[in-house]
């Protein structure tokens, strides 16, 4: 891989510094900025600043080395009892990067994602790069971004709150049919129906309306072997040295969920005709909405979720592999800071997103 020619400032919004994981993709993407020669903090989503003097600032947390062994010496770092927190800029960031997970806040701190998408996208006027774009994130705050992706790719859907409109669509299915929150992650609250579970249906209904709308898509018989996970950068699958950042995700213990959250278990994948196809297809719109790195679920030739906030797996395809993943997209950032800076800073940010 090639040095960098330049340090870089980076940026990375998660949830709360105190909770991220040595499993995390943020984690793994920061350490191999710092061991490249780059600045690197960690900013949680309540600690951003808007100072009298118009300047967006930050408490952030800010490794103290220059080199880490592994995912869990940074992490001790940044959560020990002498880890060390500064007053930043967020403006003199080369590249902020959002990294948070809004399912995580929905009960107890409702206001913290969109405060956290409000804070970046005044960043960007300081020409900072904010991957991914925070103006169309903000219009993906739930899963109605999902049903603006062509109808080829996607499931038979219905989004409602009342009841009889669920067992109208399950019954039309022949029994059968997912029932999820429209927000949410990690396969919470998420049933899958069939003509054996129906004596519980009203349970699964209540279960997932309670906090909201419902979203209810067809089943697909394929599912009962998992999902493929597949990772797009720049709009299309990210693939290093031959090999794609693509897994199978599936669930051996009988639960319909293959998520890594909900007992799922993960293989390396090589993405199929129909996975390929359905990439393509979905590229356009990732590109132009600024969606730099995006997660998405596929199962046969139709895409059950696509995930934009926090896409995971890439520590996962590493040591799978041994391909270097978050070197690649450490270096891809890298360039697209020389690029706005050979062009004056005139790019805006969704074009330097996807470039």
């Amino acid at each position: 891989m090639t040095p960098p020619l330049n340090q870089i400032k980076l940026g990375f919004v998660v949830n709360d510094v105190a909770t991220e994981q040595n499993n995390y993709t943020t984690i793994r993407l920061a350490r191999t900025a710092i061991n490249r020669g780059h600045e690197v903090a960690l900013i949680g989503l309540g600690n951003f600043i808007y100072d009298a003097n118009g300047t967006i600032r930050a408490i952030a947390h800010v490794p103290q080395h220059k080199h880490y062994e592994d995912d869990d010496a940074l992490l001790a770092d940044l959560q020990g009892p002498d880890a060390q927190t500064e007053r930043i800029s967020v403006e003199e960031l080369d590249v902020l990067l959002l990294r948070s997970d809004p399912a995580e806040e929905l009960s107890d701190r409702p206001w913290a994602p969109n405060s956290g998408l409000l804070f970046a996208q005044l960043v960007t006027l300081r020409h900072v790069i904010v991957l991914n774009d925070p103006a169309h994130l903000t219009d993906a705050s739930n899963k109605t971004y999902f049903q603006h992706f062509p109808e080829e790719v996607r499931p038979v859907t219905c989004i409602t709150l009342d009841a009889d409109e669920i067992k109208a669509f399950i019954a039309a299915h022949d029994g059968y049919g997912v029932i999820k929150p429209l927000q949410g992650s990690g396969g919470q609250s998420v049933f899958v129906v069939t003509p054996e579970s129906a004596g519980n249906l009203n349970q699964m209904i209540d279960a997932v309306t309670r906090d909201g709308y419902a979203i209810v898509q067809e089943y697909l018989p394929k599912a009962v072997d998992g999902d493929l996970r597949l990772l797009t950068l720049n709009g299309r699958p990210l693939q290093v040295d031959g090999h794609y950042a693509c897994f199978r995700r599936f669930n051996d213990s009988g639960d319909a969920r293959s998520n890594i959250s909900a007992g799922g278990k993960i293989e390396m994948a090589v993405p199929d005709a129909d996975a390929l196809r359905l990439a393509e297809i979905v590229g356009p719109k990732l590109m132009r909405d600024g969606m730099y790195l995006a997660g998405l679920d596929i199962v046969g030739d139709k895409m059950m979720e696509v995930n934009v906030d926090t896409p995971g797996g890439i520590n996962m395809a590493e040591e799978l592999t041994g391909a270097d993943f978050s070197g690649f997209i450490i270096e891809d950032l890298e360039r697209k800071v020389r690029l706005r800076d050979q062009y004056k800073r005139t790019l805006t940010n969704t074009e330097l997103a996807m470039m």
